[in-house]
């Protein structure tokens, strides 16, 4: 046997072992020593947006939290024995023709009690104003007033397409736990503060906040099921107002033309009319109703034109009460007014659904879906009109083309 050859090998064998303990050792260490310390790195990089932010005036916080929705941080430094509570509210991503908001309120959930704290850009001036206002009801403008607890050195800027709010509040003294809340909207003509969205993240922005701990608990909105409540209102009103009562008064106008279909067409008319009115006023009126009571009765156009229209339904359904006899020396009067009030209802009614859909954000297939409706509608509508014409107007057009033969032969035979 050659017991040099064997030494070899087994030297060889040792030093392969070797170098695969050396191996494991390392991938062990790494495991173990260096990846909490890449991963304490890559946590750290996530939350530079909070954490590592500078401010341009050199205020520093203790702690700081990234707000769940609308691009919004919060930092804060907060004195429990004392009460002071020292913020700077940052909303990122954000046009200079837009408002800020962020408040605390001190009595329960939401909106309704809010202290809140604004800044805008002035348009003129290119200015930043901050102040404060206490939200006291739902239909609130925003308007400037004191707050339930004493504020100072309350300031705002605008940076890089970022507003902030500074302030230095007095909150009553061992408070730990408040309700916050924080918006965005636009600013109009004359500085005048919009209303904000009411759809999506915009009613979600409102949580707990642990002022020792720095934790956040997002609050539900006041109603969870708010958004499909302002769906179903929606799909109701365009399906009742926008296309039912068009229908109806379709139904009227063209089918009565042909005697076949008499008394049919007006089974028809009464149809879609009274269901468009009735499961409108339950459906479309209900939810409407419900919505005022849990966010507020605000007199905007489409509340004011909504209204309306079920007012002058009703005075359609009325006028049913009152309509004279085909032979009456009246009734031709009494058509005018049903047939005006009808056409009035049918374009507010189509304004409104407009209206509301640029409210409710549902996103471009509802606007699509109705717009094709209504174009089908109103496409047939002319096709008949062009069809019924000669039956419509002709005895009209031969009526003045008897009345002047008339003349020319009065003209004549002077």
């Amino acid at each position: 046997m050659d017991w040099g050859l064997v030494v070899n090998q087994i030297g060889v064998w040792a030093s392969s072992r070797a170098l695969s303990s050396r191996t494991i050792f390392m991938v062990l260490y790494f495991l173990f020593v260096l990846a909490p310390y890449f991963t304490r790195a890559t946590t750290d990089g996530v939350q530079a947006r909070c954490d590592s932010h500078i401010f341009k005036n050199g205020k520093h916080f203790r702690s700081c939290i990234d707000l769940p929705v609308l691009d919004s941080f919060l930092h804060f430094s907060y004195v429990p024995e004392t009460g002071v509570l020292e913020v700077a509210y940052r909303h990122t991503n954000i046009e200079s023709s837009s408002w800020i908001a962020w408040g605390i309120n001190p009595t329960r959930k939401g909106m309704l009690g809010a202290q809140t704290l604004l800044a805008y850009r002035n348009s003129t001036s290119g200015f930043m104003r901050a102040y404060t206002s206490s939200i006291k009801d739902y239909s609130t403008m925003l308007q400037e007033g004191p707050l339930s607890f004493r504020v100072t050195q309350l300031a705002a800027e605008f940076l890089d397409g970022e507003m902030t709010i500074f302030a230095t509040m007095a909150l009553p003294s061992n408070t730990t736990v408040v309700n916050h809340l924080w918006q965005d909207g636009p600013l109009k003509e004359g500085d005048r503060l919009g209303m904000h969205a009411m759809s999506g993240n915009h009613l979600k922005s409102m949580a707990t906040l642990d002022l020792l701990s720095g934790r956040v608990t997002a609050t539900k909105t006041v109603n969870g099921n708010m958004i499909l409540v302002k769906r179903v209102h929606g799909l109701v009103n365009a399906v009742c107002w926008g296309i039912f009562m068009p229908i109806g008064a379709m139904a009227a106008r063209y089918m009565r033309t042909y005697k076949g279909l008499d008394p049919m067409w007006f089974y028809v008319h009464i149809f879609f009319q009274t269901t468009g009115y009735v499961v409108g006023l339950l459906g479309g009126l209900g939810t409407a109703i419900y919505m005022a009571k849990h966010t507020g009765m605000r007199s905007t156009p489409h509340t004011v034109i909504g209204i309306l229209l079920f007012v002058l339904g009703f005075l359609q359904i009325l006028a049913l009460k009152v309509r004279p006899d085909k032979d009456h020396k009246y009734r031709k009067y009494w058509n005018w007014y049903h047939h005006t009030m009808g056409y009035i209802v049918i374009i507010l009614s189509i304004y409104n659904i407009y209206k509301g859909l640029a409210i409710l954000q549902p996103g471009s297939s509802w606007k699509i879906a109705y717009s094709t409706i209504i174009g089908v509608i109103g496409l047939f509508a002319v096709v008949m009109e062009i069809l019924q014409f000669k039956t419509r107007w002709g005895d009209l057009w031969c009526k003045k083309s008897e009345d002047l033969e008339a003349d020319q032969s009065a003209s004549i035979d002077v």
